[in-house]
This record gives structure tokens, sequence and C-alpha cells, in this order.
């Protein structure tokens, strides 16, 4: 029997449900969760914060020495630079400012993903270098959106969207002058990649190669930091190499070889 007339029969009955299936698929996909993310992120920054304060730049792709590393939202001030990380995220969400993973539990299942304020450390390296600036006039800022819930203690700089004023306002301290922020702005423009398809692909190229090459390192099964390789100078297993956790002696977690 011949399927081929019967499927193009239902495709033209019911042609309509073709757009609605990949709309669908697209709202539920990760890339459009980032992309609303950072669309609710840049909502709060441009109407809640003073455009004569704040200088707002969005998705900037800066070249790095194995690559490139890309800043979701940067606010350059007097009061000093704002690196801003954004996570859409729902469920519940555990980890601790040292811990090299957390985790992100939806109903029984439970998933792993990096420290943001880890992945922004390098933002922040980075954009010091460009800048030529001291690395502590930086502020790393992680933001929240999606219903997710905190339910293990969070650094100050992690937050939820709508706490992003309160955390840039606390810096209250003038650092730079307005002719340095001028000159900053026009820094990072200048030594930003062109934002381009081409642009977006290498950099996604980047951090996938970065992903493999983490998922080929032993986690600690316990906390989620690295582990490295020791060995037993003592008792039963003494000589003997094992699995230790690299956050000895806050973490006592071992895993044999």
């Amino acid at each position: 029997m011949y399927f081929t007339p019967i499927i193009l029969v239902v495709l033209k009955s019911f042609w309509y449900l073709v757009p609605l299936f990949v709309l669908a698929m697209l709202l539920k996909s990760p890339w459009f969760k980032g992309v609303m993310g950072e669309v609710l992120v840049n909502i709060v920054l441009k109407y809640r914060l003073p455009k004569d304060t704040y200088n707002l730049l969005k998705n900037v792709t800066l070249p790095t020495s194995d690559g490139s590393t890309q800043i979701d939202h940067i606010l350059i001030s007097r009061y000093g630079i704002f690196a801003i990380e954004t996570k859409n995220m729902k469920g519940w969400i555990f980890g601790s400012e040292s811990q090299k993973q957390w985790t992100q539990q939806i109903f029984k299942h439970k998933s792993k993903f990096q420290n943001p304020l880890h992945q922004n450390y390098k933002h922040t390296r980075v954009l010091a270098d460009c800048l030529d600036i001291d690395h502590d006039n930086i502020f790393s800022l992680i933001v929240f959106v999606g219903d997710s819930v905190f339910k293990t203690k969070v650094p100050d700089n992690v937050v939820y969207a709508g706490d992003i004023p309160r955390f840039v306002k606390s810096k209250e301290e003038t650092i730079f002058s307005e002719r340095e922020v001028s000159g900053m702005v026009e820094a990072v423009g200048a030594g930003r990649l062109k934002p381009s398809l081409k642009t977006n692909r290498d950099h996604v190229k980047h951090v996938r190669e970065i992903k493999e090459r983490k998922s080929s390192e032993k986690s600690c099964p316990k906390c989620g930091n690295a582990m490295t390789m020791r060995k037993a100078k003592s008792g039963a297993n003494a000589g003997n190499n094992f699995w230790g956790c690299s956050q000895f002696p806050k973490c006592r977690s071992i895993v044999p070889v």
C-alpha cells in the first residue's frame, strides 16, 4: 500500500499545524529562552537605570587568546563597570560561590550546569585586559530570569532581574571620570568583534569545544568541583592512586581509580 497520497492529503488538510509545531519547538528551545532572558534584562537596564549615568552595551563578543568570549550586557559608568551574565532557568537552583558546577532540580530530575560566577569571571578578566584597567573596578553580576528559586545561599551579586537596579546603585564610589567613561565605551566598541552570523557561529563552536573538553574531566560526585589524582600514603591502600576532590579539606570525597 502506498502511503504517499494519504500523507499529501493529511498535509493539505492540516497544513496550518506545521508552522504551529515549528513555533512550539522554537519556544521550547534553549536558544529562544536565552534570547528572551536577555530581552527581559535589557528592558530592566534600559528603563530602570538612568541613561546619562550608565552606558549600556549588548551582546559584546571580545577576542581571546584561544577564541572569543561573549558578554550578555556591559554597563560602563563612573561607579565602575558591570559585566552581566543572564540565566533563564526554572526549578530549584543549588550552588555555592566555590562550586565548579551548580544543580538545577525540576521535580525529581537533577542536572548540572557551570557555576555562572566562574563563567563570568573570564568575562571580567578579558574586559579588564581590553580596557587596560584594574580588574577590581569591574563588577560581576549574575541575573536569573524565569521561574527559578534559589535553595541555597548565594552571593549578593547573584540576583533576579528585578534586583538589578539595587545591586548596580549600591556601588556609589566614583572610580572613573566622565572622560574615562567615554573612552572606555569607545574602546569596547573598537575592540569587540563585529556582530554577524559568522562571529556568533565561531563563538558557539568555541563554546562547544570548551564543553566537550570539560565533559572529559572528572568531577566530584559530592560538590561538582574538579577531582585530582592522588596517591595514598598510609593505610591498607598505601601506594595506590585515587581521585580526590580539589576542595579538600572542605570536601573529602574520594573515588577509586
